[in-house]
């Protein structure tokens, strides 16, 4: 039976979307253009924000 784990908050910083691509308007000498990779720091590239402190003292207690 597969492991279900409980719905995860989504990051309000990101939206779920922690990594995106930015184009700098230059390009490669092969003709790509040239990006900037930037991570969400709030969630650390995960896409979904931690869980309340109050949620993990339930789950411990």
């Amino acid at each position: 039976m597969p492991v279900r784990l409980p719905n995860r908050p989504v990051c309000h910083h990101c939206d779920g979307f922690p990594v995106v691509a930015i184009t700098t308007g230059t390009r490669n000498r092969d003709g790509s253009r040239v990006l900037l990779r930037v991570t969400c720091t709030a969630c650390d590239g995960t896409g979904h924000s931690a869980a309340p402190a109050s949620a993990l003292v339930r789950i411990g207690g």
